[in-house]
């Protein structure tokens, strides 16, 4: 049930969007459990970030959402990859990238809680 949002301040193409959902995608498996088959990704572009009080360099916010708990060493790997991904992708430095990490005691679907 693992849901990746990114969030960046720069014009996102479908082909880019594609590239970051698939790769997004491979990246969850990096935790313990998780697969693309149940992950839910949100792509969204030019959204106003600031960064050290600047919009002119290219920035990402990512958050990941998930049901558990990850060991610190998983996310780091995935956090790795998910600044990987952006870099590729859209050309953003990866010291212009912040990910943040949600663990869920709950989680609902199809009108049910796990």
């Amino acid at each position: 049930m693992p849901y990746i949002s990114t969030r960046v301040n720069c014009p996102v193409t479908p082909a880019q969007e594609k590239q970051i959902v698939s790769a997004m995608g491979q990246a969850i498996t990096l935790l313990p459990g998780k697969r693309e088959d149940w992950l839910m990704v949100e792509v969204s572009g030019d959204c106003h970030l600031y960064f050290r009080g600047k919009t002119d360099d290219k920035l990402a916010f990512i958050t990941v959402k998930y049901l558990g708990s990850v060991s610190g060493d998983c996310l780091e790997k995935l956090t790795a990859e998910a600044t990987r991904v952006v870099s590729d992708a859209l050309g953003i430095q990866k010291d212009n990238v912040y990910v943040q990490y949600e663990e869920c005691t709950y989680w609902g679907w199809n009108g049910s809680n796990f």
